[in-house]
């Protein structure tokens, strides 16, 4: 296929994501609001989120196995087919369990967007991976700015949770009519053969990938998804926190070639962590206005953890092929699936230890939330761990596919 249709293909690719990524940031900010309608405590709340979770690697497992065999154009074909019944379902729910079962259907809407487009372009740009991905990763965090802006903007003109998940449904809908006349390229079966893939999940490179995305997207998203809840008292306003973090992380991923060449990716993850850390600490201190410091401190460390993290695996495990790029995103959010009702059950036990002692009612809601981000510390100290035994190992044996 010509560059003219790549380009094609990646801008209908990009537009998927943005679905995905406006169902993150409008369910963070309507959590609230689905609390007070719904009677719902924080563990619950913790597990309708945690069905997105789960929905995505249930995707992504199912699509990193059929990839090779039908095509990336009906994974995204499947994606809009449960985003468009996802999204209609959660604006018909009534209750918790109406809540869970389209919430885990949008996931795994997510999950497929995610195990169809990366290996898709991946096979388009292979002397360009990484930066490609990062690109197309750019509107993960630039369709959250636009969520997180619309939902700020829509709660305080008193419009409902339902409406905030309609307007999703725009880009919904523009993708699957993108759809309609794309024409998808063909690549080779036998060098892209899931059988060959299967036979490289597990050597200790891959696997050890698979731990450290984990701990990368449980740094990221149990701080992004729980924004609302965490830092809702705080003195500064959540949604634009949010926007302000993936704002400047898509800024940071349009940009990733350079930083990318420079360091390597196993530098940049290093570096990653090491920010991450600075970030979320802050923000655990930190009141009022200097709450968006450390989180532009933040959004700098989590800018390139799961872009670089797909690209590590299509750079260092090349030969697991589709299906391990489709599982490493997988387990990244399966995590998530694990730790959100967890995060969810700190919050409110951090809200009766804070209830105890006398202090206001909005000071309450501020220690819960700083004692949950100070939880959330140890995953980015674990990561600066492990990232500096892989870049150490990265710069020592420049041929890592032979322990693949």
């Amino acid at each position: 296929m010509n560059n003219n249709n790549n380009r094609i293909i990646f801008r209908l690719c990009c537009t998927a994501l943005i679905v995905t990524s406006m169902t993150f940031a409008i369910r963070a900010g309507v959590l609230g609001q689905l609390g007070e309608q719904f009677g719902l405590t924080g563990t619950q709340l913790g597990w309708v989120n945690a069905m997105a979770f789960l929905g995505f690697p249930v995707a992504t497992m199912l699509g990193g196995i059929i990839y090779n065999a039908i095509g990336a154009k009906k994974l995204v074909a499947l994606a809009f087919i449960c985003h468009l019944g996802g999204l209609i379902l959660t604006i018909t729910a009534d209750g918790f369990w109406g809540l869970l079962i389209s919430t885990f259907l949008i996931g795994f809407a997510n999950g497929s967007v995610e195990a169809g487009c990366n290996p898709l372009i991946a096979q388009m740009y292979p002397k360009n991976t990484t930066t490609m991905l990062n690109r197309f990763h750019v509107w993960f965090p630039g369709g959250i700015v636009i969520g997180a802006l619309a939902s700020n903007a829509m709660t305080s003109a008193g419009f409902s949770w339902q409406w905030q998940v309609s307007l999703i449904l725009v880009p919904t809908i523009i993708y699957g009519v993108m759809m309609l006349k794309a024409k998808f390229p063909q690549f080779d079966t036998q060098q892209n053969s899931t059988t060959s893939n299967l036979k490289h999940l597990l050597s200790p490179l891959y696997l050890f990938l698979i731990i450290c995305m984990t701990l990368t997207a449980v740094t990221e998203f149990g701080t992004q998804q729980w924004i609302e809840q965490i830092l809702g008292s705080s003195g500064a306003s959540p949604m634009v926190i949010l926007a302000l973090i993936t704002g400047l992380m898509a800024l940071g991923r349009f940009f990733a070639g350079p930083i990318v060449h420079r360091f390597s990716p196993s530098g940049v993850l290093l570096g990653s962590a090491i920010f991450s850390t600075l970030g979320i600490f802050l923000m655990s201190q930190a009141q009022g206005n200097t709450i968006y410091l450390a989180a532009a401190l933040f959004a700098v460390g989590v800018t390139y953890f799961w872009p670089t993290m797909i690209g590590c695996v299509a750079e260092y495990a090349p030969k697991t092929g589709a299906l391990g790029m489709s599982l490493i995103g997988g387990a990244g959010m399966f995590a998530m699936s694990i730790w959100n009702p967890v995060i969810g059950h700190w919050i409110d036990n951090a809200r009766t230890q804070a209830q105890t002692t006398s202090v206001s009612v909005e000071q309450v809601e501020v220690l819960a939330g700083q004692a949950v981000l100070q939880n959330l510390l140890v995953f980015p100290i674990v990561l600066i761990i492990v990232f500096i035994g892989l870049h150490l190992f990265i710069t020592k044996n420049k041929n890592v596919e032979k322990y693949v």
